[in-house]
């Protein structure tokens, strides 16, 4: 008797340094207390053994609830920053957050939507006032004032407004978005026709791709007329000429390109002579751009990756995140393909409105109209009088309205990123970015939804540097 007496001691000792080990002061009083009551019931083993699974259950909830007190009373976070948040509500931010991850999806789609809608809105609507000042300094090869930056153009504008409206920037409009709309179905038609891409990606083979580019050229050459007929309804002077129909391009255009050879004015350039520049142009600035916005695209993709590393962790859906660095890569392949085609555009745009007896604004002033007489034999021979009668910077005219068009664009991109930010921020149940930044909410997310199979703890704030919380493993140890 005396000994199992002893093997009975033995096992509970083993059983509670097992279960407990070096654990807090409750696990210890517990044990004593299973001491204390194990002589009284020394002879009878069942009612011994129930009451140590009794006692070890009620120290195993004593201990669980000691460590939730423990949490609770964690209530604010002191940090070197003098940055002092209530850690509750904060946890109540990232419950939420990590239950509403689903519904925030379709929200970011929509805003993603908002954001394509803004950019594609502001490219081809709002950038119009800029491309009417910038054609016609570009055209009025007698001018004494190039514009070569947006100070010079302020008092033309502002005369330009005083004797003929707010509307006289949005001339041509109509017909510019008819061209832009010809351009896309001529190309949808024969894509149709030949199975050749619309589009190209990285994955496009070199043949494909080939195709793709004739199939370009083919709807550069075919949409010159059309473009040359709305140039010139965009720099005309609204106080000296006819207002054009809605379908008057067409009928331009169509003269222009039926007249193939000889055309039906004095100087105007045949179409031959006019489709190859554009056509080469045209290409030439298409594969520049695709080059710039996928280098573009790429850099800013990494340095959002690399963002994301640095934070511990990346967001279920970066959609809205990819299409902001897709819309900034685009306006950089913009701008520095308008910049170093500058000049062979306003040599296009001179011979497309040569003979077409054209009277435009002065841009010197902003008060006078003056008609455009030139008599250039073709592309070179543009050049070459450019440079001599101009200088070098007669091919740089109208730059200014350049650098005020992408500034614009530049300001309406920050502005539609600014509204979107607080919609999700209202909308959502994501914290505000500080706070996710500060309280490492993103790492915290990685650890709760991919970490279930570690016994990593998960820091709350860098302010508590020894104290770890672990929401998986809160009373494991006494469960074993």
């Amino acid at each position: 008797m005396s000994g199992s007496i002893n093997n009975y001691t033995n096992q509970v000792h083993a059983t509670a340094n097992r279960a407990y080990g070096d654990q807090m002061h409750p696990q210890s009083e517990s044990y004593q207390q299973m001491m204390d009551i194990m002589p009284q019931s020394i002879g009878d083993p069942g009612i011994q053994l129930i009451n140590s699974v009794d006692d070890r259950d009620k120290a195993i909830v004593d201990n669980i609830n000691a460590d939730q007190h423990a949490v609770a009373h964690l209530k604010y976070v002191n940090s070197d920053r003098d940055l002092s948040l209530p850690l509750d509500k904060q946890s109540k931010a990232l419950d939420k957050y990590l239950d509403s991850q689903d519904d925030e999806a379709s929200l970011r789609k929509y805003l993603v939507f908002g954001v394509q809608w803004v950019s594609l809105v502001t490219e081809n609507l709002l950038s119009h006032p800029f491309i009417v000042l910038r054609r016609q300094c570009q055209v009025y090869n007698a001018s004494q004032c190039y514009h070569l930056h947006p100070f010079q153009l302020m008092p033309s504008i502002v005369h330009l407004h005083r004797r003929q409206g707010v509307t006289t920037l949005w001339k041509g409009l109509g017909s510019c978005l008819l061209v832009r709309g010809m351009t896309l179905a001529i190309d949808d038609v024969i894509s149709k026709f030949t199975s050749w891409p619309k589009d190209v990606d990285s994955r496009t083979t070199l043949k494909r791709f080939g195709q793709h580019i004739l199939l370009k050229s083919i709807s550069i050459g075919l949409v010159v007329p059309f473009y040359a007929a709305s140039l010139v309804e965009t720099v005309q002077s609204d106080i000296a000429s006819e207002k054009p129909g809605l379908l008057d391009v067409f009928r331009e255009g169509s003269l222009r390109l039926f007249y193939w050879s000889s055309p039906q004015k004095g100087r105007m350039l045949p179409a031959w002579a006019l489709i190859g520049p554009s056509v080469t142009m045209g290409i030439t600035k298409y594969l520049f751009s695709l080059v710039i916005r996928g280098v573009s695209s790429r850099i800013m993709r990494r340095r959002l990756t690399l963002k994301q590393e640095q934070r511990g962790a990346k967001y279920r859906d970066d959609t809205l995140e990819h299409q902001n660095a897709e819309i900034y890569a685009n306006l950089i392949s913009m701008l520095t393909t308008e910049m170093l085609f500058f000049p062979f555009e306003t040599i296009l745009h001179r011979l497309q409105l040569q003979g077409t007896r054209t009277i435009i604004d002065n841009l010197d002033n902003g008060y006078a109209v003056v008609p455009i007489l030139t008599n250039y034999q073709g592309a070179i021979d543009c050049y070459r009088t450019t440079i001599l009668t101009e200088g070098v910077a007669g091919l740089y005219k109208g730059f200014g309205a350049v650098i005020l068009q992408f500034a614009a664009h530049v300001a309406v991109i920050k502005l539609t990123k600014w509204i979107v930010g607080k919609i999700t921020e209202c909308i959502s149940s994501r914290p505000p970015a500080r706070i996710v930044q500060y309280y490492n909410l993103d790492r915290a997310t990685a650890a709760l939804g991919g970490g279930n199979n570690s016994n990593n703890s998960t820091t709350i704030s860098p302010s508590i540097s020894s104290t770890e919380l672990d929401v998986h493993s809160v009373g494991q140890n006494s469960l074993d």
